[in-house]
Order: structure tokens, then sequence, then C-alpha cells
């Protein structure tokens, strides 16, 4: 089944949780929109319809679009090797969006990881508590709003660039070079 399809499937059951179905030119996966307030009814009838048998969340991630962040899902059917994408938009101000973890159990672990560092909480998920930042770090590192701090616990955040030291190392290889300490390259190419 194609994912327009099944997008047309999802339309006819759903006419008011779906639209917006985007596919062509620069787009890789044909995706469409679906309503944050139905998204665990639509998920459990991918999941549970025998001709969609969507049993594989392959992929949770988010987008920030700077008005509304984006969860974005890739669902594959193993029983009729057939995907589908589709995106859910939370308004900034809320960032609230349910969680899909009863549907399928990988979104424990994904919805964790779009929490801790876009900041989206998935309401009903069994643990949401950071995955990779640590617990007491501020912010949510990949959002394009975020503010990296100089330090967390006296550590520094950020390392000097190695392109920011290449004037000095040069500077410096050619006083050696000046004493003779280092010989000139060997310019064979």
């Amino acid at each position: 089944m194609t994912s327009r399809e099944i997008f047309d499937r999802l339309t006819a059951r759903f006419a008011d949780a779906v639209d917006a179905y985007t596919e062509g030119e620069g787009v890789k996966d044909p995706f469409c929109k679906v309503k944050a307030e139905r998204l665990v009814e639509v998920c459990a009838y991918l999941r549970d319809d025998p001709s969609l048998r969507m049993n594989f969340l392959q992929c949770l991630t988010a987008v920030d679009n700077k008005e509304v962040l984006t969860t974005v899902y890739h669902l594959y059917a193993y029983p009729h090797r057939h995907s589908f994408v589709f995106k859910v938009d939370v308004a900034r101000e809320s960032l609230v969006c349910p969680s899909v973890s009863a549907i399928w159990s990988t979104a424990d672990w994904l919805e964790r990881e779009s929490f801790d560092l876009m900041g989206i909480r998935y309401t009903g998920h069994p643990d949401l508590r950071r995955i990779l930042m640590p617990d007491d770090w501020e912010g949510h590192p990949l959002r394009k709003d975020y503010k990296e701090k100089e330090s967390y616990r006296g550590m520094p955040t950020t390392r000097y660039s190695p392109l920011e030291l290449l004037p000095v190392y040069d500077q410096h290889a050619v006083e050696k070079l000046k004493q003779g300490v280092v010989a000139p390259p060997d310019d064979k190419s």
C-alpha cells in the first residue's frame, strides 16, 4: 500500500483529525499531519487495522519550526512491507503531545529523547525523564531558542574550535622553521 493510499484510508475514518498530505519534489518521505487530540486513536487504528498493521515505530523525532515544535513518526508494517510518515504539531506555549508508548513500546525511549532535547512533554508516558542530559540540566539543547550556559557544575560546556587555534599554531610552526627545529615539508605532490 502506498503512503497516499494509507492517507486516504485515514481521512475516510478520521476526516477531522488528519490533513495536509504532502508529497512531491523535495519531499523524501510523503507525510500527513495528525492532530494531537486524536493521535492515540489514529495510531491504534494504524497498528490494529488488518490491512495496515503498522506494527513497528521505526523512528520518532522532533523538529523546531520556530512557531511550533513538530513530532515526526516513521512507521513500518512488517506483515505488508509498507511504511508511513506523519507529523504532529504542538504549540510552543504548551509543548504537550499524547504519548504513544502504550501502542508501540519503542516510543518509550524515543519520546524520552524528544522530551530531553526538545522539551515536548508526552502526556501518559510511564517514565518521562531525561535520557541523554543530566537530570539537572537547564533547557533543551536542540531547540532553536536554546542558549548554552558557559559551564555546568564548574565544568566548561564549550571547547576551543581547532580553526580558532590555527593562527596560533601557524605562528608557532613558522618560528620553529626559522629556528631550524622543524624541517620544511617536502613538496613532491
